[in-house]
């Protein structure tokens, strides 16, 4: 049975990617509007009332924006550790579908095992996931400011990988942003540079990686060309089959089959 996963959108006007395998579909994170969601889920050919749960990676609004309207009107359950169901509104949104995960601790969803590790973003607590169907492993970290031995165990061995890669340091330092907000995207709890997305590809690759999505990368700050630049150069000629696209804020990505 094969696994499929579609990067719906990346950046920080939202975020969501599905992910599927057999009769069971996820989202992680829904970041667009309930309308916008539901007009790229058509795209795929999918519904969003058969959705069998949303995972939560951290409560920022580019995170969780349509997470009230599609789990109320839908009564899909969503998935979220304590800390930041109590950081958001989520706990008076989805009164009665919301389900908690501990950090660290894998749970399942029909045939899919999420394990979500912590990864440091400025948040109440902020997690990646890995995601299994016991075959095939797909990793999503999107917003992350740097990389921790939790981050590097939690996204080997996959043979997909959904990865922020948002700014070039050049550009951001060099940029329109005001001080304390390149201080930011730049500290150890931001989001991470082409380099670190590269240093951190090159450490996790594996002979069964088959798939790189490049996500969150920002329009002011980074030029989509330099973000696969960097990541083929630390795929290297044994990465050299591995097939890398951009997670965009406007479309979504292919859908990946594996």
């Amino acid at each position: 049975m094969p696994i499929e996963v579609c990067v719906l959108a990346s950046g920080s006007d939202g975020n969501a990617t599905y992910i599927r395998s057999g009769s069971t579909a996820i989202l992680i994170d829904a970041g667009l509007s309930l309308k916008e969601l539901s007009r790229r889920l058509s795209l795929i050919d999918v519904e969003p009332r058969s959705l069998d749960a949303v995972a939560i990676t951290h409560e920022h609004i580019d995170h969780v924006r349509s997470i009230g309207p599609l789990s109320r009107r839908h009564r899909v359950p969503v998935f979220t550790n304590d800390a930041t169901a109590r950081a958001s509104t989520l706990r008076a949104q989805c009164a009665d579908t919301l389900e908690r995960f501990t950090t660290g601790s894998p749970f399942e969803v029909g045939r899919l095992r999420l394990r979500p590790f912590p990864v440091p973003h400025d948040a109440a607590e902020t997690v990646g996931f890995s995601v299994s169907d016991g075959r095939v492993n797909v990793g999503v970290a999107t917003d992350l400011g740097s990389v921790t031995l939790e981050v590097r165990d939690g996204l080997s061995n996959c043979d997909a990988l959904v990865l922020e890669s948002n700014h070039d340091e050049s550009m951001l330092m060099e940029g329109p942003y005001p001080p304390f907000l390149k201080e930011r995207v730049s500290g150890p709890h931001g989001h991470l540079s082409n380099a670190a997305a590269g240093a951190l590809i090159e450490s996790v690759f594996h002979g069964g990686l088959r798939y790189l999505v490049l996500a969150h990368i920002s329009r002011i700050n980074n030029v989509p060309s330099l973000t696969v630049k960097t990541a083929r150069r630390a795929l290297g000629r044994s990465g050299s089959d591995v097939l890398v696209s951009v997670g965009r804020h406007d479309m979504i990505g292919e859908i990946i089959t594996m």
